[in-house]
């Protein structure tokens, strides 16, 4: 309780928790990233929380550097963090088999006639119960949820309480610790191995940080320590009450200390909250694997989100299936929950130990904590932690070996999967097409017989290069002459947070020349946001473009001293201009924030243009008390100061200005009313040559049977079948 309910839940992610939770906070302090598409203005969203304790450790910045230079220790993070993922992946199939097991079993100790089979036969049925209703969700049957909670804890707290008083008081002498030192002394290697069975109590509270994001920190911390950690106690004394007076009962102590009056009461209220725990731990499996998903961790499965007004509620057909296929094969298998529980065991204390050492570099690099603190967290839970794996490892034979083989075969999925993604990702930064190379193509077809033309309406051409014109454009073109009147580059690039404001979605610039119409845009999603319908997204896309065209104007045609423009969202606007970029964001709008990314220039005295630029990393144009004696616009560059001389001459009228950006804004509507198409590239992506034969298994059979057997790229990016074109390409890794 104190390091998960003091300390752990602090280091949550915008107040989601998990191993996940833990990777993506190290990843945005310690510019670690699973795909190097890092961008400056990732750094300006909202829920990066990039706050940086002004007494910084020689240590802390150490590790830190050492951890953002070290391909290895990256490597090793990243693994880790597949690992923890996982087990708590295999904790979905787990749980449900030893929850409803053990709920079950109470049936047999009842009614003595009742054999084994008849256990399992009821377990199975319940569980094929539990997974096909996820499907509808948890919302419709949430409301239940808490008040058969709180009448287990009740139960079992209550019963606790009777026990004690009826059996044996004296077993409060337990919390004594010379008795722990006695216990272990006295017995040896038998309380060794006996904390494997202990360790079951403690489970839960893994659990409790991985659902973090449901609730906030506060709310679990009173609900923790208020009722679940004083009825379980209580419980558990109970129990031992009950063993000291009669012991032969040990390996069902839970049914047969209940009072006889409230036995069934007691088994209803326990296969009901055996349920909740299972749909817990599947909804949480759910959840993780989405986060994997949307982090390129994970093969394309359908995600369906099954309530619209509770967040973080996901369905996923594919790994619901499974997962009851695994549950219903353990139950089978093991046959009692004994056998389960030495695997369940291992599962669990092998995440806490990740969870200790993930926290504590969070502490050290992120929090700045003083090392002894660090020290006595990391020594304590971590030895405490490793005593536990050590004694849960020794029912390996027994049961453990399967969470490891669950994990491991999990492990290569998700890491040959990310290997591959991220060799697409740089095959495609080093083939990339220059904007000026593509200008050329349009203008002289790029010294071929073949004439492009633009057709009416807007296209979408998916990539996942946030700068630079992806390799697939140009053999598009070549097979397919022709472009639509207004194209945009889309980019999806997922963050390392959990969730990004819809105001600070969207990134633009424009490909040169302007005349072409062509845009890039970059569409940010944290791992646990969701991507819009496809008339939505382009709803958002284009009232954010036509803002952005707008800026634009502003910064190209020297219209500095205007009046704000505003945009139709309202709001004002915001203006800064960096070393070799202008960016400018709107504020206070309700659609995204508009970035350009493009050298500014402005018009000279001489009715020339020259190119702004300074030496320092960021600038501001402030025209409304920057003026100098001259009305030229003073550019602060941080302390260096130029003006950029504007002529009454050399000035845009506002009239001649707002004309301008209405003829192209309204260009842009009519392109999207006329029709938007998806332009997807589908690469076939194969291993060199002369690549290892390692490689080529990894690449050309098993990534190729993954991409072939899980969802296709234009079901999880929503793009509807009836406006998709797709472009094959072949990309040699």
């Amino acid at each position: 309780m104190i390091k998960y309910v003091s300390i752990v839940l602090w280091a949550n992610d915008n107040g989601d928790g998990g191993t996940f939770a833990l990777y993506s906070l190290l990843c945005r302090h310690v510019k670690v990233s699973l795909i190097p598409n890092g961008q400056p203005e990732d750094a300006q969203l909202s829920n990066y929380n990039l706050q940086v304790p002004s007494a910084a450790t020689r240590i802390s910045l150490g590790v830190k550097h050492k951890l953002e230079t070290s391909r290895p220790l990256q490597m090793m993070l990243f693994l880790v963090t597949i690992l923890g993922t996982s087990m708590v992946i295999g904790d979905g199939v787990l749980t449900p088999a030893i929850s409803v097991m053990s709920a079950v079993d109470g049936i047999s100790s009842s009614l003595g006639q009742v054999n084994a089979e008849a256990v399992i036969g009821i377990s199975v049925a319940i569980l094929v119960a539990i997974f096909s209703v996820q499907r509808f969700g948890t919302d419709k049957v949430g409301l239940s949820f808490a008040p058969i909670i709180l009448i287990w804890f009740a139960f079992i707290g209550g019963i606790g309480v009777y026990n004690l008083f009826k059996y044996d008081v004296g077993v409060l002498r337990a919390f004594n610790p010379k008795y722990i030192v006695d216990y272990f002394s006295g017995n040896g290697k038998e309380a060794w191995i006996s904390l494997g069975g202990i360790v079951l109590c403690i489970t839960g509270t893994e659990a409790m940080f991985a659902d973090l994001g449901h609730f906030n920190v506060r709310a679990v911390q009173i609900s923790f320590s208020g009722l679940v950690f004083p009825a379980i106690t209580t419980a558990y004394i109970g129990q031992a009450a009950y063993l000291s007076k009669f012991p032969e009962d040990v390996a069902d102590t839970f049914y047969k200390s209940i009072p006889g009056p409230l036995y069934w009461p007691t088994f209803v209220v326990a296969v009901a909250a055996a349920i909740i725990a299972s749909q817990a731990m599947i909804s949480g499996a759910f959840a993780i694997i989405s986060q994997s998903l949307t982090l390129g961790c994970f093969p394309r499965v359908k995600v369906v989100h099954t309530s619209a007004k509770y967040e973080g509620q996901v369905y996923i057909p594919e790994i619901n299936y499974l997962l009851m296929i695994a549950c219903v094969l353990v139950v089978v298998a093991f046959k009692s929950t004994e056998q389960i529980g030495h695997a369940y065991g291992i599962a669990v204390v092998a995440v806490m130990v990740m969870t200790t050492c993930m926290v504590s570099l969070i502490m050290l690099v992120i929090w700045r904590t003083k090392l002894v603190w660090i020290a006595a967290f990391f020594l304590v839970f971590g030895l405490i932690e490793v005593v536990y794996l050590s004694a849960v490892l020794y029912k390996f034979k027994q049961g453990g070996y399967l969470p490891l083989a669950f994990s491991l075969f999990l492990m290569m999925i998700m890491g040959i999967w990310h290997y591959v993604h991220k060799q697409r990702y740089m095959y495609e930064v080093r083939n990339k097409v220059s904007s000026e190379y593509i200008a050329q193509l349009l203008q002289n077809d790029g010294g071929t017989n073949t004439t492009i033309s633009r057709v009416p309406g807007m296209a979408f051409l998916y990539s996942e290069l946030v700068q630079g014109i992806p390799p697939i454009f140009p053999h598009f073109l070549a097979n397919v002459p022709s472009i639509h009147s207004v194209l945009v580059f889309v980019s999806l690039k997922l963050l390392p947070i959990s969730k990004v404001l819809p105001g600070e979605r969207f990134l633009f610039r424009r490909v040169e020349p302007k005349e072409h119409r062509m845009f890039r845009c970059v569409v940010r999603y944290g791992y646990k946001d969701t991507v819009e319908e496809p008339r939505e997204f382009e709803r958002q896309l284009v009232q954010n473009l036509k803002d952005f065209i707008r800026h634009d104007h502003f910064v190209r045609e020297g219209a500095l001293l205007a009046p704000p423009l505003a945009s139709e969202s309202g709001g004002h606007i915001d203006i800064n201009v960096d070393t070799q970029h202008v960016k400018y964001g709107t504020k206070s709008f309700n659609s995204s924030t508009v970035h350009v990314e493009e050298a500014l220039q402005q018009p000279n005295n001489h009715g020339s243009r020259r190119l702004v630029s300074s030496r320092r990393s960021s600038s501001s144009i402030r025209p409304d008390n920057n003026d100098d004696e001259n009305g030229n616009v003073v550019v602060n560059d941080g302390g260096n100061c130029s003006s950029v001389g504007i002529t009454s001459g050399s000035k845009l009228s506002s009239s001649l200005l707002s004309a301008n950006v209405e003829e192209e804004t309204q260009f842009v509507q009519k392109a999207m009313e006329k029709g938007v198409v998806y332009l997807l590239g589908e690469a076939e992506v194969v291993a060199e040559a002369n690549s290892s034969l390692l490689k080529k298994l990894v690449v050309n059979y098993a990534y190729s049977f993954l991409r072939k057997n899980f969802r296709e790229g234009e079901k999880v990016l929503a793009i509807p079948q009836t406006r998709l074109l797709r472009v094959g390409m072949t990309y040699e890794i």
